[in-house]
């Protein structure tokens, strides 16, 4: 494959994900990382991207989807209810993984005094937590990626690897028959590391995700234990996921 082709493949690739590692890019072109290295150092002298440490990011982001801050402007009064919803299934006394979600932070709010660790990858949860002096915040290492407000990357990924907790409170972009989705790639291999590393898995989606498919697939409902959503849910696919074994909560919206 000529060097230019490669780079155009390195350079749509990055468009869609807007986020990547050199192993995923050198994966998705078939070369070796030492290879789409170089193609990466060419396209930053193009101004087509920005290296990062162990990545590289596009410049021209295609959608406000992965903003934060955008994102958590999105079914406000469904991520309230849900927040509430999972907060208390949540016992005193455990530690708490939790990703950078929007509606993981939501939960986080309402978390209290009942969790003594949070382990995070989110920069406005561990920011929350911050100023408390009755919760211990340990957060993750990796590159810091400011549209989605979280640390991502080989060292995000091997920080939950080596932790354990209570109970992994997570989100992604789409709940359908066959699992759980996510748009983003780089999120979806800590995320994976979240799941092995916790007792109890929960994954929290207002009802616009679910019935969803998204991009990147993260697991199967076997690896979690409780979803949590709220009340404009289809009742038919709440149905199915209770009639496989697994814990459905549907959260009340205010009248």
């Amino acid at each position: 494959m000529h060097p230019e082709e490669r780079q155009s493949k390195v350079e749509a690739y990055l468009h869609k994900a807007e986020f990547a590692s050199l192993e995923e890019l050198a994966s998705h072109v078939g070369v070796s990382v030492s290879t789409v290295r170089r193609d990466v150092s060419v396209l930053e002298e193009k101004k087509v991207l920005r290296r990062t440490h162990g990545g590289a990011r596009t410049l021209q982001p295609k959608t406000d989807e992965f903003v934060f801050n955008v994102r958590d402007t999105h079914q406000v009064a469904e991520k309230e209810a849900i927040g509430e919803a999972c907060a208390a299934l949540i016992q005193p006394g455990q530690n708490v993984i939790m990703d950078g979600g929007t509606t993981c932070f939501h939960v986080a709010k309402r978390l209290g005094d009942k969790v003594a660790q949070i382990i995070t990858s989110s920069l406005p949860v561990a920011n929350f937590f911050s100023a408390s002096n009755r919760h211990e915040v340990h957060l993750s290492g990796g590159v810091i990626y400011p549209r989605l407000g979280v640390l991502v990357g080989p060292h995000a990924v091997d920080t939950f690897s080596r932790m354990h907790a209570d109970v992994a409170i997570l989100s992604g972009s789409g709940l359908s028959e066959d699992g759980i989705y996510n748009s983003h790639a780089l999120l979806v291999d800590i995320q994976r590391a979240m799941i092995a590393g916790a007792a109890k898995v929960i994954f929290c989606f207002d009802h616009t995700k679910i019935g969803r498919r998204s991009t990147f697939f993260v697991c199967d409902f076997s690896e979690i234990d409780i979803v949590v959503t709220d009340a404009g849910a289809p009742a038919s696919l709440v149905e199915q996921l209770r009639a496989r074994g697994l814990e459905v909560v549907v959260a009340p919206l205010p009248a």
